[in-house]
């Protein structure tokens, strides 16, 4: 049986300020490609920040989307470290291994939380858990999670990111209310 190529995963982007890191599950194959996190341009992880920190992120070269994310005391990594895949699912992720999760104290002494970006990263939330921080699960950035809408996202990131004290910008729409009171 085939189980695709054996692949290795991306740095991880920290700094010791970070204080919430974003971990997802293991790069797509366009993000390793480009070598970038989330750079499937379906995927809506860098949409729904520069939604919620009203900036044109997309617009911008992927080194100054880097250096805001960290400006913003955020870091990105991912659980596995390396593993065995054909495409892009998450489902067909083989004979991983895991990065040093628990590295992330040392390589960030200021981290509150650790949101874990869908359903594949959140499988290693009891490592996490270890580290004594606060742990959240995000719902999945990927095209995959077509069950959430980009509106829906947005409103749990911020929810996460403004507990954490990340700066959100973004404000929720207003819904009517009561006998149509706006």
């Amino acid at each position: 049986m085939n189980r695709g190529p054996r692949l290795q995963g991306l740095a991880p982007v920290l700094a010791p300020h970070t204080r919430l890191v974003v971990l997802g599950s293991f790069p797509s194959v366009a993000s390793l490609q480009a070598q970038q996190y989330y750079a499937h341009p379906r995927n809506h992880f860098w949409r729904i920040l520069a939604t919620l920190w009203d900036m044109p992120l997309l617009q911008w070269p992927y080194e100054r989307r880097l250096h805001t994310l960290l400006e913003h005391g955020m870091g990105l990594w991912d659980v596995y470290a390396e593993c065995e895949r054909e495409g892009s699912l998450d489902s067909a992720i083989r004979a991983a291994r895991l990065n040093d999760l628990a590295s992330l104290r040392q390589r960030c002494p200021g981290l509150q939380a650790v949101a874990h970006n869908g359903g594949e990263s959140w499988r290693c939330a009891r490592i996490t858990r270890a580290l004594g921080v606060a742990v959240e699960r995000l719902p999945s950035s990927s095209p995959a999670n077509a069950s959430w809408s980009l509106a829906r996202k947005v409103a749990a990131w911020a929810d996460v990111l403004t507990r954490h004290r990340v700066p959100v910008r973004w404000v929720p729409p207003r819904t009517a209310g009561p006998e149509g009171e706006r």
